[in-house]
């Protein structure tokens, strides 16, 4: 960490990677360490945090969270030297909000995708422009380096990273204790213009999205999604749209790839059941859009996790 360090960012990290009360006997969870080059930082909110570790505690983990700041000319070149060296150790980095802006400026950032907040992209863009920044976007993973917009896309990250290491079945545990959605695509919006008004139960349009929930499995048009929330099929696409910065295909592809996650964690049908089951149709379809999705196959998925829970 340092000086000018944003406390709502860190407050995510700590609170997803340093609780585990929540977390069952069987699941091991992370070890969260605070590391800085000094013994105290000041946070954006005025006040002294005490640091318990010092830069080389980073020699022993596996994962590296950069939060955000407000003062980069705050960050000391020890903390840029640490993360390359962190970096070249093939641990994982992941940046918060505008953490990126540190990861930039160590040079972690050249040559690759990444994104800030909505309001800063243009800044990142211009500052370091050997860096391919994406305003449109929540998170971005690249394997090793992982960046996110601001404040609640550094939830989504999080849970994207939980998900990763454990699961769709713990992460969204997990996102129930929390009380947030239990997965935002990457790939949506930053920023929606127009957002959909909130969905209660008399709200056709929550309606229909409940309706297909329930009926991943079932073949789906838009046509037909918009006859029962009472639209032409170019206002549902647009609202839809508008409302959740993807496509009405975008989202139920999305949708049945996290129901056939739970499926191959959960169950042990064959992988062309699992297809049926999530609305694939077949193994092979199953396969590309998890492949795209995930950058793995669902045999894979399902070897990791079931040797996890063993």
């Amino acid at each position: 960490m340092y000086d000018r360090v944003n406390l709502f960012e860190l407050g995510i990290a700590c609170d997803i990677f340093g609780d585990d009360r929540w977390v069952a006997s069987d699941v091991p969870w992370y070890r969260l360490s605070l590391c800085a080059d000094a013994a105290a930082v000041t946070v954006d909110r005025g006040f002294a945090l005490q640091v318990p570790y010092g830069l080389e505690k980073l020699d022993d983990v596996d994962t590296v969270i950069v939060p955000p700041t407000d003062a980069l000319e705050q960050v000391p070149p020890q903390i840029y030297a640490a993360l390359r060296r962190a970096h070249d150790r093939g641990q994982r980095i992941l940046s918060l909000c505008t953490g990126a802006f540190v990861l930039a400026e160590a040079g972690l950032l050249d040559g690759r995708r990444a994104t800030t907040h909505w309001t800063e992209c243009d800044t990142l863009a211009r500052r370091y422009p050997l860096v391919s920044v994406d305003s449109r976007v929540l998170y971005i993973d690249e394997g090793d380096i992982l960046t996110s917009a601001g404040s609640a896309a550094s939830i989504d990250l999080c849970l994207h990273i939980v998900r990763r290491d454990h699961g769709a079945a713990v992460a969204t545990q997990l996102a129930r204790h929390l009380v947030v959605p239990p997965h935002r695509d990457g790939g949506q919006a930053q920023y929606i213009d127009a957002p959909m008004p909130v969905l209660d139960s008399t709200n056709l349009f929550a309606d229909t999205l409940a309706w297909l929930q329930e009926h991943l499995d079932e073949p789906v048009t838009v046509e037909a999604l918009a006859a029962r929330s009472a639209m032409s099929p170019r206002t549902f696409a647009r609202q839809f749209r508008a409302g959740t910065g993807t496509t009405p295909y975008q989202w139920l592809v999305r949708q049945r790839v996290q129901l056939a996650q739970r499926l191959l964690e959960t169950t042990e049908l064959p992988v062309d059941v699992v297809a049926e089951k999530s609305g694939f149709c077949t193994a092979a379809n199953l396969r590309k859009h998890f492949q795209r999705a995930l950058h793995t196959s669902p045999q894979a998925y399902r070897r990791i996790f079931h040797e996890r829970a063993g």
